[in-house]
This record gives structure tokens, C-alpha cells and sequence, in this order.
């Protein structure tokens, strides 16, 4: 199928992408309204994330059992369903302890959607195009890490905080009616985790790499966006509104150039873009980490951000092609649960430790450390669609 007569069906799962994907993300700039309500610590602050991760992994895993018998298209409508679930109980809370319920199904919904929207999406697209289409579809958490904290701050001049999630919630279910109206008509399947497909996917020589490097990129991009504000606020002495208005604006640079990437990606190549842009994104990370002013910093947050959806079309590309067609959505389950567990859930959580102890700063340095260790592994992928 050519990739512009696709282009409706795209955009409507780029619409779902971005509603889960900003459920989750609000959590970050309301974090300092967290920590002064519920008493938290940086560290405690951070474990939030930890619960929202593993109700992502959880659903993760079991997405393919769920989509072998609803199929993708009434997988991703449940999806939604569940954040708008999600978000109603978030909204009711009381004290951190009756948050958690509300973040575990947060999490649950963008576990369900991200193997189903995946298969969906490389179903419908054309191989050839599939770095504009990938790119595309990640403008949606990339439109999320932007408007996220804007969107906070714009509604608190009007509703207490709780009724932010209402507002995310009555947008969920009325975009699930319109993916069932207007969305793709498919009628595939998922694989289950069955142990013949598990041992499968385990045992290929590509996926404990790939798991490696999602989990520290994922870190590099949610889990630093997750603790900039705590950063900001607390250890550069930024006003809370400031913090929140610049981790906004800044996603803004990677929004600009993401579609440009997918351009490049498809002209270099999958793999090498990829090894290229875990490259720069380390770099940028460990320079964050290194580097500190009132003027430097946010500049090296820009630059960072800007190098993180650059990296997202070559290596979702990669992990699509890695995994043959009937061991695809498994495949994509398996690495995106170590990335999100990982990059969403422990890497926040151990910056935010790391802080109390140390600095926000170190714990950025470590992760570039980490991600530029990473390179060598990224060489060795042996994705079957790589251009030699």
C-alpha cells in the first residue's frame, strides 16, 4: 500500500499514540505539586514512574494474548478505555498510596496500544516507507513531552490539578470512538507468548542487545524528561512554572526535526542511523550531566531533546525488521517491556535516589556514560532488512 493513501489511518493512531503517551507524561511537571501535597522525597517522587512501568510491562507481556483473541484494532480501543479508566481514578485521589492503582492502569493502556499500534502500522505501510511512517508516529510522544507540561500549566490557572486527568480522560474515550469509525479495519491477530514463540525471540542473537539499548534510550528520553523538573526546580533554582515552561519548549527542537530524521534514516540506512544517533543522544545526555549554568543548561536540554526522536525511526525500524512477521508484535513486546521497565520506570527512580545522595547531575552523566558503552552492541545487529 503507498504509503499517502495510508495517511488517515496514520494519523488517527498518531492521535491515540499521543492521548496515551500525555497520560502518562503529565506525571513529570506535577511532580512538585506531588511532593508538596503528599510530603514525597526526590526518591519517592521518582518511584511513581516505577508503578506506572510496571503496569506497562505487565500489559506488554500480556498484550499478545490479548490481541491473538481481539485482534490489534479492539486491543488499541481497550487501550483507551483504560487510560480514561485510569485517569478518573487518578483524579479522586486522596494520598500517594491511592495513586498507585490509577498509575498502574496508566501504564497497562500504553502497553496494550504500543505492540498493536506497531504491527498496525507496519501492516499498512509499505516497507519502504517505513522510516516516514515510524517517524511520524513518533511525533506523538514527541508532541506529548512538549505540550505535557504547557497543558499542565495552562489548565491550573483554571481547574485544580485533579481535574487534568478528567479532561485526558473524556479525550481518550471520544478518540477510541473515532479509531472504530474511521481507523484501519483489520482484522489481524497477535501472537501469545506461547514458550515455542518465547524461546523464539529469546534465543535470536540480535534481542538481548536490543533490549539493552531501548532500555538506556528510553531512560535517556522519559526518564530524564520525567526528573528535568525536579532538576530545574530544586538544584538549578528554577520556579516551578519557569522549569515546566522550558522541558516543554524544549521537545519543541525534536519535534522540528523528527520527520527530517525519518528522511535521513531511510537515505542512511536503518542500522547506521541508528548506531549514528545513540551516538549523539550519549553524548548530548553525558554532557548535561558534566556541564552547568544558567545559560548552558538549558541550551545542552534543548540540544539533548533534539537528539532523541532523531534516534527513534532507525531503531524502531531495526526491531521491527529483526523479527520475522509472525513473531513481530512478540518481538517488539519483549524489547519495548525491558526499555519501558528500564528507561521508564528505574532509570527516574534511581536519578531521583541518586539526587538525594548526590546530584541530578551525576545521574545524567551516568546514563550518557552508559548509553555510549552501548555503541558496540548497536554495531553487532543484524536486522533482515539492512541494506549491505
Amino acid at each position: 500500500m503507498a504509503f499517502r493513501f495510508s495517511l488517515r489511518s496514520l494519523l488517527i493512531l498518531l492521535a491515540i499514540y499521543y492521548l496515551t503517551m500525555v497520560s502518562r507524561m503529565i506525571f513529570a511537571p506535577l511532580l512538585p505539586l506531588f511532593e508538596a501535597e503528599f510530603g514525597l522525597t526526590h526518591g519517592q517522587a521518582g518511584s511513581l514512574f516505577l508503578i506506572i512501568a510496571f503496569g506497562q510491562c505487565v500489559a506488554l507481556f500480556g498484550s499478545g494474548v490479548l490481541s491473538s483473541r481481539l485482534t490489534h484494532r479492539w486491543t488499541i480501543f481497550l487501550s483507551l478505555i483504560m487510560s480514561a479508566v485510569a485517569m478518573v481514578a487518578v483524579s479522586r485521589s486522596v494520598s500517594v498510596y491511592h495513586l498507585y492503582p490509577g498509575l498502574f492502569i496508566v501504564g497497562a493502556a500504553l502497553g496494550l496500544y504500543f505492540p498493536s499500534g506497531m504491527a498496525t502500522l507496519t501492516e499498512m505501510i509499505s516497507h519502504e516507507h517505513w522510516g516516514k511512517a515510524i517517524a511520524l508516529h513518533e511525533i506523538s510522544p514527541n508532541l506529548g513531552f512538549i505540550t505535557a507540561p504547557l497543558f499542565l500549566e495552562a489548565l491550573l490557572r483554571l481547574t485544580p490539578w485533579r481535574g487534568i486527568p478528567l479532561v485526558l480522560a473524556v479525550l481518550s474515550v471520544f478518540v477510541g470512538f473515532l479509531f472504530l469509525l474511521f481507523g484501519p479495519k483489520d482484522h489481524d491477530h497477535g501472537t501469545p507468548p506461547n514458550p515455542q514463540a518465547l524461546r523464539q525471540v529469546l534465543r535470536h542473537p540480535s534481542f538481548w542487545a536490543l533490549a539493552s539499548i531501548f532500555a538506556l534510550s528510553v531512560g535517556a528520553e522519559s526518564g530524564v524528561y520525567s526528573m528535568l523538573p525536579l532538576f530545574l526546580a530544586s538544584e538549578m533554582g528554577f520556579a516551578r512554572e519557569s522549569a515546566n515552561t522550558l522541558v516543554g519548549l524544549s521537545r519543541l527542537s525534536g519535534l522540528l526535526i523528527l520527520f527530517f530524521s525519518g528522511l535521513v534514516t531511510d537515505r542512511m540506512g536503518h542500522k547506521r542511523a541508528t548506531v549514528l544517533f545513540l551516538a549523539v543522544m550519549g553524548t548530548l545526555t553525558l554532557l548535561l550531566g558534566v556541564i552547568r549554568g544558567p545559560v548552558v543548561t538549558p541550551f545542552l536540554i534543548i540540544l539533548q531533546a533534539a537528539s532523541l526522536p532523531c534516534f527513534w525511526p532507525g531503531a524502531l525500524a531495526v526491531l521491527s525488521e529483526t523479527f520475522s512477521p509472525h513473531l513481530r508484535s512478540l518481538g517488539v513486546s519483549l524489547v519495548t517491556l525491558s526499555g519501558i521497565f528500564w528507561g521508564v520506570g528505574a532509570i527516574p527512580s534511581a536519578i531521583g535516589y541518586l539526587a538525594e545522595v548526590h546530584s541530578f547531575s551525576f545521574g545524567f552523566a551516568l546514563l550518557g556514560s552508559l548509553l555510549l558503552a552501548m555503541l558496540p552492541l548497536a554495531a553487532t545487529l543484524r536486522p533482515q532488512g539492512e541494506r549491505r
